[in-house]
């Protein structure tokens, strides 16, 4: 089979089961997994396909798969930078810790905490963070969103609004060349507006598959925050913008 062929087969099976593994193809197609990676690469860079850990999922926007694949993509560096995020909160700090899949590594780090309190806008998120013998846990309250258990809408935004937290875990659909933070829904963009306004330190989490896209909805701008925790160095504007606004860049 010429890989023409095998890649257009691929993105026939991702457009109808959502995503595929790279060692059910390379047994399916009878040749290495390095040639199967290669496929997905090339199918990524049509914008055809998203890799995660161990295949791929559909494109075309990473922002409307479900929350749990949206959490295979860029797995490992989530989690790394989940651990730097954690690093940053001290013991019996008061943390809001908004709904994302990175904010959720950072939240699962926070495992060994003491004397945290928690307050976050994700009910799956809060159901994690109760286990959590060092950590209490308050949750905001209002509308939840089916797709992934975030918490949205006025009542959320003026319960986030009573607090005054030392610190912000907050995260982006989307960072674009002039800094600006962006996400697809506007009730949620409101929920991370207040939150970046009631923190005495606002931590960015976001990894480098963030940078350069676009989305419709403003929640603020690289520059107020005072860390950016990423995989990656950020490219040249992003990185001129912190160093101008003195936001410290962390990277595994």
């Amino acid at each position: 089979m010429d890989i023409a062929t095998r890649q257009s087969r691929i993105f026939a099976m991702l457009n109808a089961s959502g995503r595929v593994a790279v060692a059910s193809l390379s047994d399916q197609f009878g040749t290495s997994e390095q040639t199967i990676r290669k496929d997905l690469r090339t199918l990524e860079r049509a914008g055809k396909a998203v890799r995660v850990h161990g295949g791929a999922v559909r494109a075309p926007a990473v922002d409307y798969i479900d929350y749990e694949h949206r959490k295979l993509i860029a797995a490992p560096q989530k989690a790394a930078i989940g651990r730097i995020c954690a690093r940053l909160i001290p013991d019996g700090a008061t943390v809001f810790i908004n709904a994302g899949t990175t904010t959720e590594q950072a939240a699962l780090a926070l495992r060994d905490h003491a004397g945290l309190r928690v307050i976050t806008d994700n009910v799956g998120l809060s159901d994690k963070l109760r286990a959590f013998p060092g950590v209490e846990v308050l949750i905001a309250g209002g509308r939840v969103r089916s797709s992934d258990g975030a918490i949205v809408g006025e009542q959320a935004v003026s319960f986030i609004r009573q607090f005054r937290v030392d610190f912000a875990l907050i995260g982006a659909a989307a960072i674009e060349e002039d800094g600006a933070l962006l996400d697809h829904d506007l009730r949620e963009a409101q929920v991370a507006t207040a939150i970046i306004e009631t923190a005495r330190h606002v931590i960015l989490s976001a990894d480098h598959t963030k940078f350069g896209r676009t989305a419709p909805v403003c929640i603020g701008q690289i520059g107020q925050m005072n860390s950016v925790v990423t995989d990656r160095t950020p490219p040249p504007a992003a990185a001129a913008i912190c160093a101008a606004h003195d936001v410290r860049v962390l990277t595994p």
